[in-house]
Order: C-alpha cells, then structure tokens, then sequence
C-alpha cells in the first residue's frame, strides 16, 4: 500500500521545513511513503528546500496556475507513480501532519473514499466570528448540494483513494475542495469526517485577498458544481416561481373582469404572459442542461476509463485459473 503526501506550495521555503519535518515516516497498513512538493510558480527557495529534505517527487508550474491546477496536477503524478492513496496537505503547515496516520485509517479500513479533516472552525483563534460563521454557512450550502453532513467542506487537508481519484474530475481554478465534495456526492463516494486541532497561524491566506473575494469564488464554484451535476432542481424551482408568479396577474384580470373592470387593465395579462413565457424558458433551459449533464456523465465515464488505462489500474492476474488445462509439451502424454 503506497501513500503519498502531495503538498501544494507558493513560495512556502520558511514553513516547508516545519511541513516535510511532521510528516509520517511509517504508518500501520502503509509500505510506503512518498512526499510530493507541486510548486505552483514559486520564486523563492521552495523547490530547493524541498530537495534538501530529500524529496524528490516534485512537480514545478512556470507560473502561478492556482490551487484547484496545483492540486490536479499533484493528483496525477501521483496516481503515475502508483499511489494507492493520497494525502492532501498544505505549504503554510496550518495542518497537523501528524495526524496524517489517522486521516487513511477509514480508507484502509475500507469504511470511506475520502477523508476530510474537521478544523473545528470554531476552536480557531484567528478566525474572526464573521469568519467562522460564513465556514458553518458555506458547509451547510455544500452539504445540501452534495447530499453529505461535513462540518467543515473548506478543510484542505484530506485524504483520497486511488478509486475515488479516478472518479473525480476538478474543472474550477480557484479551489477544488467544495467541487470535488459535490462531486463525490453526487457520485455516492463515501466521505469521513476527522476532527483536528489546527497549528497556529504562520500567515495570511494568499488563495485569496478579501472575505469577499472568497465568498464570491466560492459561491461561484459551488453554483457551477450543483449545476452540473443537478440542473433539473434550479430550473425546475426557477420555471414554478415564474409560473406560479405569471398566474398571479391572470388570476387579479379574471378577478377584476368579473366586476365589470377588466377594460382597463390589459396590464395584467402582459406582465403574466410575460412572467409565463421566462417561466418556459426556464423549463427549456432545464432540459438542455440535463443533456449536458447527460453528456458530461459519459464523458466522466470515458475519463475514467482513460485514467485507469493511463495509470494501470486494471492490473491483469498473473496467476493461472484453477480449472484453466495445464499444456503439455510434445512427445508427453
């Protein structure tokens, strides 16, 4: 059993020691342990510090390509070198990398496909309460996109199978980690929960600038995300909002001509054909997103097919069948 510990970087070559230091040398269940640095454009000394404690496995971005790049790419050369599953930690070593022991046990155990650290928002001191509570609010919205109950969805430190890999498909740039659960949902992967102490803060985030920013992105992936995989529950809510709005207007004329009064509120009836007319295009948009969605599905299917080709996952046995006739050289009987 092969795990390897990819860790994506930003000109991280003061917090890297403290990283590559606290990771796991053997952990019950693994053969083996392979750290993988992704250097996403770094201009510091990243890339040297990472050789001087021995880590060879490195992939470099020329520039900066973003956290969800970094993480596919990571992902990838992982699965090349025959990962069988995969650590996903970070440069700044907000983590505790100790914990990384406890973070594959549900996969080994063949209990979860993912794994998903717990920061326990709340228990962080330099999160501010507005902070803490958009992380509770935008779990509760990935939650109800993915159909899961993870207290913490943000939480970049996780772990994945090689299957559940294989089955995952990152497209945002920004960040995978709200993506990749709606996926994983919406594809019934397992998902676990690990609670975990955080270390201190050594500096501030640059995924993004402002609390507002990272609402925004966030919301962003999460929409597209939700989107793909379940674009019959917008539209169908936005087209009997529409409807039942367009109503609205008819039912006020009939009402309104049955006094007598009807001549002078023609008004009525355009504002409701109006209101009716966005609510049948929300019904047709609703069916051309779930042949995309239809199409996206195969084509998911044949990546995965692709991938498995690519990294050798379908491994041929090498041992004879029991019952397969064993041949017999000539001149024997």
């Amino acid at each position: 059993m092969k795990l390897v510990v990819q860790v994506p970087c930003l000109n991280e070559e003061e917090t890297l020691p403290l990283v590559l230091s606290s990771i796991p040398g053997s952990i019950p269940g693994i053969d083996e342990i392979v750290v993988l640095v992704v250097d996403d454009g770094s201009t510091d000394r990243t890339v040297e510090v990472a050789r001087s404690f021995g880590v060879t496995e490195i992939v470099s971005h020329p520039r900066n390509q973003g956290l969800a790049r970094s993480f596919t790419d990571g992902v990838n050369h992982a699965l090349a070198i025959g990962a069988d599953i995969v650590v996903n930690t970070d440069g700044d070593n907000q983590y505790p990398q100790e914990r990384i022991a406890d973070l594959v046990q549900p996969i080994l155990r063949g209990e979860a496909d993912i794994v998903i650290a717990d920061r326990q928002v709340g228990l962080i001191d330099h999160f501010s309460p507005a902070k803490k509570a958009l992380q509770r609010f935008g779990s509760r919205v990935v939650n109800i996109a993915a159909r899961t109950e993870l207290p913490d969805a943000a939480s970049g430190f996780r772990a994945y199978s090689r299957e559940s890999l294989m089955r995952l498909n990152t497209v945002t740039r920004f960040s995978y980690c709200m993506e990749t659960i709606i996926q994983a949902g919406n594809k019934n992967l397992a998902i676990a929960s690990l609670p975990v102490i955080t270390n201190a803060k050594t500096r501030e985030s640059r995924l993004f600038s402002s609390t507002r920013q990272h609402v925004f992105r966030s919301g962003a992936a999460i929409v597209r995300a939700y989107v793909m995989y379940r674009p019959y529950v917008i539209f169908g809510v936005m087209a009997m909002l529409f409807g039942v709005l367009g109503l609205l207007p008819y039912l006020r004329y009939a009402v309104l001509a049955a006094a007598g009064q009807g001549g002078g509120h023609v008004q009525s009836l355009l504002v409701g054909a109006a209101l009716v007319v966005v609510s049948s295009l929300c019904v047709m948009l609703g069916i051309v997103s779930d042949l995309i969605r239809t199409n996206r599905a195969l084509i998911e299917a044949n990546l995965e097919h692709t991938k498995r080709a690519r990294y050798d996952i379908l491994r041929v046995p090498t041992t004879p069948a029991i019952d397969a006739p064993v041949p017999r050289k000539a001149g024997i009987r």
